[in-house]
């Protein structure tokens, strides 16, 4: 039986009125530097808390469309902390398919949220118990099933994550609040509810567990049964997440893993779309070596993850500093892992050199990366290049070679 506040009751309720659905659709594309005047304008004919709840909202659907799409964040409702905190939609469709795929066919989703990652288990056709604790929250969760048409899956229960019985559901998913008062929470017991909770939780899920967690989780903190995965979209590192049960051995869907290995590696780095997946081998650091023909740029899944190893090995590369994550190589092989840049040139750090050689090349556009420097990219911009000198474009790299400042210049190898 779902325990579902009566729409009336929402704090939603007004938005969800004819008039409040007229309004929202009314404002959805209103440029912020006009919302004034058009609030003015909608107070004579609508009452004034309405007016202002139907602008936020519209503001909180644009911030969205990155997260959730054009199409379903128009539609959606959404609090501020939910449009911040929420997953990637592309994301949580990645990891329902992997719940999927291990058997699960119900979970309970600890800290829902507006719901996001019940949305997605739902389309993958699994039925799911959404809880949060905060009566805004849950009231967006339950309005967001509705208006997508998943509340026949989705039951959404106000209530304290600890507090809840999740007997009935074959998996857990936990995403813990990692941020507070002051802002984030990098302590993953600091998390709302905290890591080790969750973990109870997850161990006594009958079938699966996923924990989401924030992308810098120390390893030290990934326990011993569980596999950690970090997640990118796009070339940005978005979360890490703790499987436990049958979802850790889960490898379909992958197109490096391989799903007759009996027992899998404990840490994966994934990189969406795709998905590719590189698995953990326990190898050692790479070697040191000069700078080669060929720097490439590792993706910050596969750095979080702890896997340049196995992309060096890949690329039969090793490292320009023991403490840096660039890999050099001399010969090209084109990876996902990894962003490849052809390098022209190698100069210890000077300003007034790169400065003269970006006026000799006719350098208009310089992009500035960093890793082992600290100079900030755009201070060096600002100084290198104060005005464009041509057509020509060049990526510098501020960076560390054997230990030594260095500046590496080159091209991303298209």
């Amino acid at each position: 039986m779902n325990d579902r506040t009566p729409l009336s009751a929402s704090p939603l309720a007004p938005l969800l009125t004819p008039e409040g659905r007229a309004l929202l659709e009314e404002v959805r594309d209103t440029d912020p530097a006009r919302e004034l005047a058009v609030a003015t304008r909608l107070r004579r004919e609508h009452p004034a808390e309405l007016v202002s709840a139907a602008l936020g909202q519209a503001r909180l659907r644009q911030r969205a469309v990155a997260k959730f799409g054009a199409q379903d964040a128009a539609r959606m409702f959404f609090t501020p902390n939910g449009v911040e905190q929420s997953t990637r939609a592309s994301v949580a469709a990645y990891r329902a398919r992997r719940l999927k795929e291990s058997g699960v066919t119900s979970v309970a989703d600890l800290c829902c949220g507006i719901g996001g990652d019940a949305i997605a288990l739902a389309r993958a056709g699994i039925r799911v118990l959404a809880v949060d604790r905060d009566p805004l929250t849950a009231a967006a969760a339950r309005a967001n099933a509705d208006e997508l048409g998943l509340a026949g899956l989705i039951e959404v229960r106000e209530a304290d994550v600890t507090e809840v019985d999740p007997a009935g559901y074959d998996a857990v998913f936990v995403d813990p609040a990692r941020r507070g008062g002051r802002g984030r929470v990098f302590d993953p017991e600091a998390y709302s509810p905290p890591l080790s909770w969750a973990i109870e939780a997850a161990r006594a899920a009958p079938r699966a567990a996923a924990l989401k967690v924030a992308p810098g989780i120390p390893h030290e903190a990934v326990p011993a049964d569980a596999e950690a995965e970090w997640i990118s979209d796009g070339g940005d590192v978005k979360e890490a997440v703790l499987w436990f049960g049958s979802g850790r051995t889960a490898t379909a869907g992958t197109e490096d893993a391989t799903p007759t290995t009996p027992t899998p590696p404990a840490i994966r780095a994934t990189l969406l779309p795709g998905p590719r997946t590189l698995l953990s081998r326990g190898l050692p650091d790479p070697d040191v070596r000069p700078p080669g023909r060929y720097l490439y740029e590792p993706d910050g899944a596969v750095i979080r993850a702890h896997l340049v190893a196995e992309v060096a090995e890949q690329l039969d590369g090793g490292l320009i500093d023991p403490t840096i994550a660039y890999v050099t190589a001399d010969e090209y092989r084109p990876t996902p892992y990894a962003t490849a840049y052809e390098i022209t040139d190698r100069l210890p750090f000077n300003v007034k050199k790169l400065k003269a050689l970006l006026r000799e090349r006719r350098i208009g556009t310089l992009t500035v990366k960093k890793r082992g420097s600290a100079v900030e990219p755009e201070e060096l911009r600002r100084k290198a290049l104060p005005k464009p000198h041509g057509p020509e474009s060049v990526t510098v790299f501020l960076t560390r070679v054997a230990g030594a400042p260095t500046m590496l210049l080159g091209h991303p190898v298209r």
